[in-house]
């Protein structure tokens, strides 16, 4: 493409006529791949051509850097091998001319440029590759007579670079090459120069931004004590510049070392607090949510380091010196509070409480709570003074301020170490319900839901009365943000009751007497006009739903009443008017919760209760099943699996009407979530119908295996498809049979992944697939046993004896035992059903040895499995 051609073509891709853009795309995209290398050049000539149009220059640029990025990791990849394969000498002459255009006059065409060449470096830097790349900048940002400008691009140009190399070693893991020590030497000298204290605001300000993104791959400097004092100091310095800009951007990079290298912060310690307390006291928000975000760092990463110390002290084991909590919290918290509780009186008058703007406020009450979680019953006597003090201030910013970080503290301290305090909280807070500042009242309700949450037994028995009514108040009359967190309240209070098991026999609980008010007050919410804003309607679902869950035994009658009632919404529902997306959401997010309620409303009634609603349930979540919304599908499969478990075998009559919406489910492979569910609904379904799920199984078990060879699908969705082949030979006994080889193939198959030792979530996920295999095999076992059928397993035997023999030797993190537990079960399975057709691969040493270490857990069901499949085996082993 000639010059001329490719200006006219960037252009066009401005254009607002869709036809002239989209052929200028395509134009692009085939000189792309006609010949990269030579697109490469046109556009670096296009970016550096001094005295072209200047849109010209930055869409060149852009597209320049657009072909070496992707958001998907194989198609960056991919992009990054193009760029390699080009030959070494056109890459220079490419990169010659991209890196001159940062000394470009104008502006944009240097920014633009700084990002290209970040793009380039990132690719060629871990390889130690493009040698000139940093000495150009150096010189740039060192020698004398250049303009600001370039100085400021080249460092944005480092910035960049160090973010992007950041970002690709993170997602490389191990699989990258180390920054080599020449590299990141020469980049800290060029950055510390940039930031010195008699360089331009603007000069420092992008230097000290480059220098935070360094720091994740400067460990070797930083492990220096000379290097890391020269950082330090530079950095501090910064953080007295008169330009808030450079401050902030200097107490990021702090903010950085603290998650990065809390072990080297000792010796700074004293320079750090004096600063940051400073700076919180005096500064402006910007540079002070900065210094606040230091000391929640700090906490985050103490938090981090206690309990890793706790779990090797639980093996026997201590940290290491550079793993040790030092504790500068607690040091701290003298200061530290009244600093934190004075910023909390900072709200910020000119936002809407709806609004997520970030300020002082907010930012000191989130440090606090790490504060508090990090230092436990420490934090009470520290704070409980301030709210004591200023609770029923006249001052509403103190009042808001009092229950804010009372609020905060919550979560850190023992019912021991702050109960006390909860107990006599609970009038005030009723009483600030009815505030005269929309503020006060929004974080009083937030704070009654979070001590429902978190100290429940600590409110005064004879208070429930008031509490419940208190909230329920507040449901219909208030803002939509202080109604929501009544209903958080409601919710957390009814969660409260999960595990009473009172109920159970007394048949009521302290939830019974308001429950039908609060589940017709809660439904009236659901309609208010106003349900969309700050997650009402959600909410209010959310609390019904958790009554519902926990109600007792003898509000069966207020459930039975509710369950037409949600029905009739429902259907309702499908006529409501959608003319905007908007709407359309809030449409199919109603259904989705709809769906919910019924089948938490089913898992509390008989069967005989719920069948003469069930065909019009049925109906209903069909009709769900129709919208393209993928949380809706999810909601109505879910739910159908509750009415699947209640109904048995009297579920197959809504089979053929449910089965092209559950294959749907089932190969929606990109919302995997739903994919998950539509699997776990063949399980139940499997459960509930037995035999008469066989007329379905060809294009189920067809679904079920493009779900294993689908590379793209989650593979959290893997294990629950294997364990579903066993649900599906469980249910259909010998007419598993067509179905036998393919499945026992991809057991085979999935029983050969492994996890390296240092990858915990990849070991999880095998454990999974385990735990999923065990289940499939096990329930084919039984299923063809059951179907008179186990010769045809004999073909299979060494491979399933092979598997159990990995385990016995091969097991990581199974804490539960339930990889363990399976097998042993699996032991058993296989003896009672082969018997002495596999007296010899029963007799073989790891059988013993998983029986041995089953009966060594001490779990009493893992126990009693291995009890009865040690009888077995010693049965086999011992006929004739």
């Amino acid at each position: 493409m000639s010059a001329p051609d490719l200006t006219t073509t960037l252009l066009s891709c401005q254009n607002p006529d869709p036809t002239v853009r989209t052929a200028a795309e395509a134009a692009l995209a085939t000189a792309e791949q006609t010949n990269l290398a030579e697109f490469f050049v046109a556009l670096a000539n296009e970016l550096a051509t001094e005295g072209k149009d200047v849109t010209v220059r930055q869409l060149a640029g852009l597209h320049f850097k657009n072909l070496l990025v992707a958001k998907d990791d194989a198609l960056q990849a991919e992009k990054h091998n193009k760029w390699k394969a080009i030959p070494p000498e056109q890459r220079a002459v490419i990169k010659s001319t991209v890196i001159g255009a940062i000394r470009s006059p104008v502006p944009v065409a240097r920014h633009t440029s700084a990002q290209a060449c970040a793009e380039i470096a990132t690719i060629e830097l871990p390889y130690k590759e493009w040698p000139e790349f940093l000495n150009v900048l150096m010189e740039n940002v060192t020698g004398a007579g250049l303009d600001d400008g370039v100085k400021i691009s080249s460092l944005e140009c480092l910035g960049f670079t160090c973010e992007r190399i950041a970002f690709t070693l993170t997602l490389a893991g191990g699989d990258a090459p180390e920054i080599s020590p020449e590299i990141t030497d020469l980049m800290l000298t060029t950055i510390v120069d940039g930031i010195r204290a008699d360089r331009p605001d603007p000069i420092r300000f992008a230097a000290a931004k480059a220098l935070g993104n360094s720091l994740s791959f400067t460990r070797k400097n930083m492990e220096n004590e000379n290097e890391r004092n020269m950082i330090l100091k530079t950095i501090c310095d910064a953080t007295q510049s008169t330009d808030a800009r450079v401050r902030a951007a200097a107490y990021e990079c702090i903010v950085q070392i603290a998650f990065q290298y809390y072990d080297k912060l000792q010796a700074y310690m004293q320079t750090l607090f004096q600063l940051t307390f400073a700076t919180i006291r005096s500064d402006e928000e910007s540079v002070a949510l900065q210094a606040i975000e230091f000391w929640s760092t700090l906490a985050e990463e103490e938090m981090e380091l206690m309990d890793m110390a706790a779990e090797l002290a639980e093996a026997g084991q201590t940290p290491s010196a550079e793993s040790a909590c030092v504790g500068y919290v607690k040091a701290a918290l003298e200061h530290l509070c009244p600093l934190l509780t004075e910023t909390l009186t900072k709200q910020d008058e000119d936002v809407e409480i709806d609004d997520d703007q970030w300020n002082l406020s907010m930012s000191g009450a989130t440090c606090l709570t790490l504060v508090s979680n990090a230092v436990e019953d420490a934090i009470v006597p520290h704070i409980m003074p301030f709210v004591q003090q200023h609770i029923k201030n006249e001052n509403w910013r103190y009042r808001e301020a009092a229950t804010m970080a009372f609020s905060s503290i919550l979560e850190g301290p023992s019912d021991e170490g702050i109960g006390q305090f909860v107990n006599q909280s609970i009038p005030v807070l009723l009483e600030a319900l009815s505030d005269a500042n929309d503020l006060v009242k929004d974080t009083t309700a937030w704070t009654i839901g979070r001590i429902c949450d978190l100290h429940v037994r600590s409110i005064p028995e004879e208070t429930f009365p008031t509490l419940v009514n208190g909230l329920a108040g507040k449901l219909l009359s208030e803002t939509p943000r202080v109604s929501s967190q009544a209903c958080f309240g409601i919710h957390n209070l009814a969660a409260a009751f999960q595990n009473d098991n009172a109920a159970a026999t007394s048949g009521t609980n302290a939830l019974s007497p308001y429950m039908a008010t609060l589940l017709q007050t809660l439904l009236q919410v659901v309609d208010r006009e106003d349900a969309s804003e700050s997650n009402l309607r959600i909410g209010a679902f959310e609390a019904i739903s958790v009554l519902i869950q926990n109600a007792a035994p003898d509000v069966k009658d207020v459930l039975m009443q509710l369950l037409p009632a949600i029905i009739d919404r429902l259907g309702q529902s499908f006529n409501m008017p959608a003319l905007t997306n908007e709407d359309k959401e809030q449409k199919e997010g109603v259904q989705g919760l709809l769906c919910g309620l019924i089948q938490v409303i089913s898992i509390k009634v008989t069967k005989e209760e719920l069948m003469p609603y069930c065909d019009g349930i049925m109906t209903n979540f069909l009709q769900v099943l129709q919208t393209k919304n993928a949380t809706c599908h999810e909601e109505a499969l879910s739910a159908s699996s509750a009415i699947a478990n209640i109904l048995e075998g009297e579920f197959v009559k809504y089979m053929q009407a449910l089965q092209p919406f559950l294959m749907t489910g089932l190969r929606n492979f990109e919302a995997y979530q739903v994919c998950t569910v539509a699997v776990g609904l063949v399980g139940d379904i499997s459960r509930a119908i037995e035999g008469a799920m066989q007329p379905f199984c060809d294009e189920i078990m067809s679904a079920l295996m493009e779900a294993l060879q689908n590379s793209s699908l989650h593979r959290s969705v893997k294990p629950p498809v294997l364990s579903c082949f066993g649900d599906i030979a469980l249910a259909i006994g010998a007419g598993f049979e067509p179905y036998l080889q393919v499945s026992l193939m991809m057991l085979l198959q999935a029983a050969q992944t492994r996890a390296p030792d240092d990858d915990d979530d990849l070991i999880d996920y095998v454990n999974m697939l385990r735990e999923g295999i065990l289940e499939a095999y096990t329930g084919i076992i039984q299923g063809l046993k059951d179907g008179n059928r186990t010769d045809l397993l004999l073909p299979y035997v060494d491979a399933i004896m092979g598997f159990l023999e990995m385990l016995a030797t091969d097991r990581k993190n199974d804490y539960d035992n339930e990889v363990l537990g399976k097998a042993v079960g699996l032991v058993g399975d296989i003896a009672s059903s082969l018997g002495g057709q596999i007296k010899d691969q029963i007799r073989q040493p790891y059988v013993m040895e998983l029986l041995k270490e089953g009966h060594a857990t001490g779990d009493a069901t893992i126990v009693d499995t291995c009890n009865w499949a040690s009888t077995v085996v010693q049965h086999v082993l011992t006929a004739c």
